[in-house]
């Protein structure tokens, strides 16, 4: 014999149920987007898995409540939703740092990491929220002539809480609360709709959880020198002292996206290949766009090397702007406007012409597949001065160069001429040229050369290498960036021998 619960109390239960599922999701975005970015493949796991953990719970309410149909069973499955709920933000990064660390060992990719990490962390309260629609449905309905209409009021209630669930966190709690209160919040509403269906005691539950909004967040990743650390609608944002140097972090937190050095615009990294650009023009260099500016390196370095030039720094994420202008000396760069935009959509709004475009908005190892297309790369070349070029910084793995190769391919049906140079073990500088530059040219490139970078001028002379057309050019409506990646990762991962050229050596 069923208990029927009262039919108010029942439709808070499956509407709070329906947002702790969409919210819980949200939620993981945030909590993986540091340790494995926020790619489509994390993405695609997320949504997978607690879809399949939605299914499972479907299944198992339906089954449960034919056996046991009563209101108190029901409430507590709900409240052990919500108190799983509650555990999931503490319990992310003890555990997520454990995974990332096994990971980094074999060198897996983000699809593997991200994987795991929902299932482990996600999928168990998810499978038992996914109980409440059909066991609500078994307990609410009365007659058979009715069930069709009480089957349907409860699962408009249960999309009704989904679509809270999805935008509440998205535009108001993550960005003014952060993503562990909105999770426990969101576990004390869950919790109080199953603490409706028991006895009064019971509502002990969700005021327990409630109170949990007052443990301060701690940082997202415990890291020594941390002077800053935010979170903002796009990513994770960190600066660390690393001695004399400071570093931004983004996201996953393992590359550095951005240095300072308190006595030289020189890093002996990434940056330092996009100084090489200018000298091939064979004229001053005047305008230049830096599109995913970040923390300023490359426009520090180019204020400094290149006086003539001024330089447009494009950022989507103002936090970023922000920080390197707290603690990376971003607002001391003469000749600098920074604009807060996204690279694509700047371009095309923009009527400004550019010598030098240098992409550096690519979040390693994964590339934002709209910046690696023919149609941005026609965009990009429109907004070139004549004989200007684009430069894209590209990550690779050691010995396999598949994602270079294709993203060099690709720029190589839009432009006459790419060269490629392996200038770092992760990273190859592709460029393209509206103008065929010969070896001569190239050669000629050295002594313009600002003597301090000289020697990278005369390594990239030396060692660039022309890209052929790919066959199959990636385009908007397909660019297979992270099935790319993935192979590269996974393939280094099991020792395979790669079939690319040897690496070049690295630059100074």
């Amino acid at each position: 014999m069923s208990v029927r619960p009262r039919r108010r109390a029942l439709e808070w239960l499956v509407v709070a149920a329906g947002a702790g599922s969409t919210a819980t999701e949200i939620g993981a975005s945030r909590l993986l987007a540091p340790y494995f970015g926020s790619s489509t493949v994390v993405w695609a796991n997320v949504i997978g898995l607690v879809l399949a953990a939605l299914s499972l719970g479907y299944w198992l309410g339906g089954r449960i409540a034919d056996r046991r149909p009563r209101a108190s069973v029901l409430g507590g499955l709900v409240v052990g939703a919500g108190v799983l709920v509650a555990v999931v933000p503490f319990a992310a990064r003890p555990l997520l740092d454990v995974t990332v660390r096994g990971l980094d060992q074999i060198s897996a990719g983000a699809v593997v990491g991200s994987f795991f990490a929902s299932l482990l962390l996600f999928a168990p309260p998810v499978v038992l929220l996914g109980t409440a629609a059909p066991f609500a449905i078994r307990l609410a309905v009365g007659e058979v002539e009715q069930a069709g209409t009480v089957a349907g009021r409860l699962y408009a209630l249960s999309t009704v809480g989904s679509i809270a669930g999805v935008f509440l966190p998205a535009l108001v709690t993550i960005p003014l609360a952060g993503t562990q209160r909105t999770l426990v919040g969101t576990a004390a509403v869950v919790a109080l709709g199953g603490a409706l269906q028991l006895r009064p005691r019971w509502l002990a539950a969700p005021v327990a959880l409630a109170a949990v909004l007052a443990v301060p967040a701690g940082a997202v990743k415990a890291t020594p020198g941390l002077l800053y650390e935010a979170e903002s609608p796009y990513q994770f944002v960190q600066v660390v002292q690393d001695g004399p140097e400071r570093d931004l972090y983004l996201n996953e937190g393992i590359v550095e996206h951005s240095e300072w050095r308190p006595h030289t615009v020189l890093t002996g990294d990434e940056w330092d290949m996009f100084l090489t650009v200018p000298p091939l023009l064979g004229r001053p260099v005047l305008r230049v766009a830096i599109l995913g500016n970040a923390g300023g390196t490359t426009a520090r370095a180019y204020s400094v090397l290149y006086p003539s030039a001024r330089t447009v720094g494009v950022e989507l994420d103002p936090a970023v702007t922000e920080a390197a202008r707290r603690y990376l000396g971003l607002g001391a760069i003469p000749r600098l406007r920074v604009v807060t935009a996204d690279a694509r959509p700047f371009l095309r709004r923009t009527k400004e012409r550019f010598d030098v475009i240098a992409v550096d908005a690519y979040r390693q190892p994964y590339v934002p597949f709209y910046l690696a297309t023919q149609e941005f790369f026609r965009l990009a070349r429109s907004r070139l001065a004549p004989g200007g070029i684009l430069a894209l910084n590209v990550a690779t793995v050691p010995g396999d160069h598949r994602l270079a190769r294709d993203v060099a391919g690709t720029l190589r049906t839009v432009f006459p001429q790419v060269l490629t140079w392996q200038a770092l073990r992760l990273n190859q500088l592709v460029l393209g040229l509206d103008r065929p530059l010969s070896h001569a040219a190239l050669r000629a490139a050295v002594a313009r050369a600002p003597a301090r970078i000289r020697v990278l001028e005369r390594l990239l002379a030396a060692q660039a290498r022309p890209a052929a057309p790919l066959a199959d050019p990636w385009t908007d409506d397909r660019a297979p960036v992270e099935w790319v990646t993935d192979r590269m990762i996974l393939h280094f991962a099991v020792g395979g021998e790669s079939r690319d050229e040897p690496l070049l050596p690295t630059a100074p």
